[in-house]
């Protein structure tokens, strides 16, 4: 990673051995509706005159390597799009290799999340989504995080566990916004129920379409900064916007 290593911290390691606890089942349908009738109550966005804070999850895995050099030259327009509204701090948050999970600080210029993203490169491993969503749990704690943006293309863990995360965060008004590279069906019915549990929304987009994938990062800033009203200015500029405001709503 050579000099943008002190962008980043590593996180907490999992439980490892005996001291694993066993992922709690599915909830029954009536307790995830529960979930989301309690995030219903929440107000969404940021708070007036304060910026809005979005975390920047991608799949650094081998597979990813195109679509991270797209999300590195695309990143610009999230900030470009919410400083119209009030705003924006985005921490980036990755995974490769069997292990490593590592999130920088919190940034507010563009130049510096693309020079922290263009050292990173993709390696071989196993998806890590469930750290991921514990991650943006404990970031929340310390400052309140609008959205959560997850791009992916695979969902190799437990659902029942990426559930019980999600509503966690749905509790909590973290709405993740789940957005798909590809056709996978196991990735497919994940990230809809983890973008349902949140209150959050889910969109898919087609291999390599960098065009599709900045309009969904452009309204999820937006929506980071200044709430579904800032999201629905964005409406007549695609198909992805509309579905994404018809989930939300």
């Amino acid at each position: 990673m050579g000099k943008h290593r002190s962008e980043e911290t590593s996180l907490p390691a999992q439980p490892q051995g005996n001291h694993t606890r066993p992922a709690p089942a599915i909830s029954p349908r009536a307790e995830l509706d529960r979930f989301l009738d309690e995030v219903k109550a929440l107000s969404p966005g940021a708070k007036a005159g304060q910026r809005g804070r979005l975390i920047f999850a991608l799949d650094a895995t081998m597979s990813r390597q195109p679509t991270w050099d797209q999300a590195c030259s695309l990143q610009a327009e999230m900030f470009r799009e919410a400083a119209a509204v009030g705003g924006l701090e985005i921490q980036l948050l990755y995974y490769r290799g069997l292990a490593e999970c590592r999130a920088s600080s919190w940034i507010a210029e563009p130049d510096r999340l693309s020079a922290l993203m263009s050292g990173i490169d993709c390696r071989g491993g196993h998806t890590q989504i469930a750290k991921v969503l514990a991650h943006a749990r404990r970031e929340n704690e310390s400052g309140k995080v609008a959205v959560l943006v997850f791009i992916g293309d695979a969902m190799e863990e437990s659902l029942d566990e990426l559930c019980v995360r999600a509503g966690e965060l749905g509790l909590r008004n973290v709405k993740a916004f789940m957005f798909q590279e590809g056709y996978d069906q196991v990735c497919e019915q994940a990230f809809r129920e983890i973008a349902r549990l949140t209150g959050g929304a889910f969109c898919r987009f087609a291999p390599g379409a960098a065009h599709e994938l900045a309009e969904l990062l452009r309204a999820a800033a937006a929506y980071a900064a200044g709430g579904l009203q800032a999201l629905a200015h964005l409406k007549a500029h695609g198909a992805g916007v509309t579905k994404l405001i018809e989930q939300l709503k």
